[in-house]
């Protein structure tokens, strides 16, 4: 890990959580970061999760050996950042806990009893705290994704401290590809507050950044040009890639028929093509991808004379996420009365600039030859970068 100096990482990763949030597999673990930032005097970035909260305080006592910290600095009160807040205040009774009025108010939720009010510093947006050396700035980004949210930056090293900004699925200690779990991490978690991340990059469009360091996942010092510039992307709602992303339910393997055939026949014609049959594929990667691609296709069958449960859940999680300025294509199936893409365009009613296919299909109950010529014309149309 490649940290200025005076900066020393002392978070702790957990392989023993499966769903983060209750909800996000994480087969590769996740990170719970925290920093120690030394100038004449010391201050902690943040807790750990719960479960955690003893290694990290072993963790900042071996970084300090017998010098008490002066300050912690809360970022971010969501649980997996806050549970080791009560800890740390009672092992360092003279340390000082930062944060801004909102922090506060949210710690008295999670803690009823604390007894630091004399040891409270409140802070607001563009406060400094000197260190002697070393100076922390605050930035707040409300709403990324919790109302108290700030960003902390420290203008020797030029560090920015990004709370969850820039996190990512996945403990440090294992090795793997940063975009595809931060893409993930940042649509299912982040991903509904496009406006206020843009917002915060504006701000920090105006420091001068070295090195972030993100609450979860690693500390990036090289290139950050491509992280901040898929973060602009990402929190603009535009797509990263050209391609066709197809999203299916199918009961009796009719549906996924089609859908094969489509996604044969678009690769064939060069087009970059990802399935996912939302049923058995992890939903927050199919979501992820949907915003990854320019174009969507949606196949499903009518089911109670709704959708299928699996793909009603997967719209309403692109709609709550914001989704728009795609293309959007429909497979509809259903036996004696097919409303599945009806029903599926009706959801999608609060998106913005969504452009919907001509050639949507409709199959009758099995996937017939008759078909193929409407297939193909979707797939002519889809395999048209602009329309």
């Amino acid at each position: 890990m490649k940290l200025p100096n005076g900066i020393t990482y002392v978070g702790v990763n957990d392989h023993e959580v499966d769903l983060f949030e209750g909800q996000y597999v994480v087969p590769n673990g996740m990170s719970y970061n925290s920093y120690i930032i030394k100038g004449e005097r010391t201050a902690v970035m943040d807790s750990v999760d719960e479960k955690k909260i003893g290694e990290w305080l072993n963790n900042i006592e071996n970084a300090l050996g017998s010098v008490s910290p002066d300050y912690l600095v809360v970022q971010h009160m969501e649980p997996d950042h806050s549970s080791g807040i009560k800890a740390f205040a009672d092992k360092y009774p003279d340390a000082k806990i930062v944060g801004n009025s909102k922090t506060f108010t949210i710690l008295s939720l999670y803690f009823e009893t604390l007894g630091i009010e004399n040891r409270k510093i409140v802070v607001a947006e563009g406060d400094t705290l000197d260190l002697g050396g070393k100076t922390l700035n605050f930035v707040f980004a409300p709403m990324v994704h919790w109302p108290e949210v700030m960003m902390t930056y420290e203008s020797e090293t030029k560090t920015l401290f990004s709370a969850d900004g820039f996190g990512k699925f996945g403990a440090l200690d294992v090795d793997e590809e940063w975009a595809c779990e931060a893409r993930r991490y940042y649509f299912g978690i982040v991903g509904k507050y496009g406006v206020q991340v843009q917002s915060v990059l504006k701000k920090a469009s105006a420091l001068d950044i070295r090195v972030i360091c993100p609450l979860h996942g690693p500390v990036l010092s090289d290139n950050l040009a491509y992280y901040i510039g898929l973060y602009d992307v990402w929190s603009s709602y535009k797509p990263e890639k050209e391609g066709v992303f197809i999203a299916y339910t199918s009961i009796y393997g009719h549906t996924k028929k089609a859908v094969e055939m489509l996604a044969d026949v678009l690769k064939k014609k060069g087009v970059d093509v990802s399935c996912a049959d939302l049923a058995r594929e992890d939903m927050a990667e199919a979501v992820e991808d949907a915003f990854k691609y320019d174009r969507l296709v949606l196949a499903t069958t009518t089911y109670n004379g709704e959708i299928f449960p699996f793909m009603r859940t997967f719209i309403d999680d692109l709609v709550e996420r914001g989704y728009k300025n795609r293309r959007v294509a429909f497979i509809e199936n259903g036996s004696w009365a097919p409303v599945a893409t009806r029903v599926m365009m009706k959801k999608l009613e609060g998106c913005k600039n969504l452009i919907y296919a001509e050639n949507n299909l409709t199959i009758k109950a099995s996937f017939k030859k008759a078909d193929e010529k409407v297939l193909l014309a979707l797939a002519d149309e889809l395999s048209l970068t602009h329309r």
